[in-house]
């Protein structure tokens, strides 16, 4: 099965690809941002789906999917009625979820109203708590060679983000602490192509290290104890979603477990994709054979 197509939500259409075998039970990927797309779990998807029939889909607002200019329509629950039409439209009544980031967020969200049919989930690098996000950034900043702390400290008393000095000290943060491998300069190109500028600044803010948008408050912990389905949580040794804060979701989660990817840091399904894809698989079909 190789489907890809457009579901009508609030505010236009969002794109979707299934593909892989009929006879299993679904893995939805949720991707990360706000405002990033598919393509980051695009390797990944592709070689899970030799065994399991795969779903992703580009959010509204970024990659293949529409991109209207309402800033009325980046908000949470939005995202939330969104995932439910697309499972409703693509008969997902039995599935496995994967959020990775800010799709954490969004599956967290969704697990709130109790939505039936999810034989387990994984959250992937989570950030189920903006201040405690803000709070492993700050730290991982404290740790980062004094010029470079400098020159974001002087792009955020400025407000100007935009100079080569803080583009420059962001890329060096997130070497680090949110993808190691280089993309090619097609990849490159193809995933600021896929970026949807305005949903990030709305939801999130201008920078990585403060939150100004929508999600300035997001905290969803209260729902982890009320989680009866097995969960999975993961992060790289080096994650932005640290591991101490990780550690933590699953510690507050009945049925979890916990796994750091050695060496990573918020990408380990492009650090280091045949230890991903090992993980992912070994935790699905043990479920499965439950």
């Amino acid at each position: 099965m190789d489907n890809s197509g457009w579901v009508q939500v609030e505010g236009g259409r969002v794109w979707y690809r299934m593909w892989g075998p009929e006879n299993t039970v679904p893995l939805l990927i949720l991707h990360g941002g706000p405002g990033s797309s598919h393509l980051g779990f695009r390797p990944f998807a592709e070689r899970i789906s030799e065994e399991r029939l795969v779903v992703v889909y580009d959010q509204l607002g970024c990659g293949q999917s529409d991109r209207p200019q309402q800033k009325n329509l980046w908000r949470i629950e939005r995202f939330v009625d969104e995932l439910k039409i697309l499972r409703k439209e693509l008969h997902l009544q039995e599935l496995h979820i994967l959020g990775h980031s800010w799709g954490t967020m969004l599956l967290a969200e969704y697990l709130k109203e109790q939505p039936e049919g999810i034989l387990s989930c994984i959250f992937s690098g989570p950030c189920l708590s903006a201040a405690r996000w803000l709070e492993d950034a700050e730290h991982y900043r404290s740790l980062l060679p004094p010029h470079i702390q400098e020159a974001l400290l002087e792009g955020e008393r400025t407000g100007n983000y935009d100079t080569e000095e803080y583009r420059n000290a962001t890329k060096f943060y997130e070497k680090r602490h949110v993808r190691q491998t280089d993309r090619t300069k097609e990849e490159a190109a193809e995933a600021s192509a896929a970026f949807g500028l305005e949903v990030y600044e709305t939801m999130w803010g201008p920078t990585e290290f403060y939150a100004t948008g929508t999600l300035k408050g997001f905290d969803r912990t209260d729902i982890l104890s009320t989680l009866s389905m097995p969960t999975l949580f993961t992060c790289g040794e080096w994650d932005e979603a640290s591991p101490a804060s990780t550690g933590t979701y699953a510690a507050m989660t009945p049925n979890s477990e916990f796994h750091i990817f050695s060496g990573c840091s918020h990408s380990p399904m492009n650090e280091d994709l045949l230890s991903y894809e090992k993980k992912m698989k070994e935790f699905l079909n043990r479920v499965e054979r439950r």
